[in-house]
């Protein structure tokens, strides 16, 4: 049986955001735009350093890494509903 291989470079059109069990809130109030959260996103799902970060919940996997590397600990990890 031959299974079917995708093309390279067709991430973008495979959302994986519902594969998390947790995601990421953030507490607008306390971030400092540091943009930490960015550099250490392995899904590259965080908005632009400078700017209070935006998840891209298309493609986070809720993995908490960011929420661990923030050294002001805005990023709490919820449950996803």
């Amino acid at each position: 049986m031959k299974l079917p291989i995708s093309k390279p470079g067709t991430s973008v059109e495979n959302k994986t955001g519902d594969w998390r069990t947790f995601k990421p809130d953030i507490e607008v109030a306390k971030c400092i735009k540091c943009g930490t959260c960015q550099r250490f996103c392995p899904e590259g799902c965080m908005g632009d350093e400078g700017k209070v970060p935006i998840v891209n919940f298309d493609y986070c996997k809720g993995c908490g890494i960011c929420a661990n590397e923030c050294p002001v600990k805005c990023i709490k990890m919820i449950p996803e509903k």
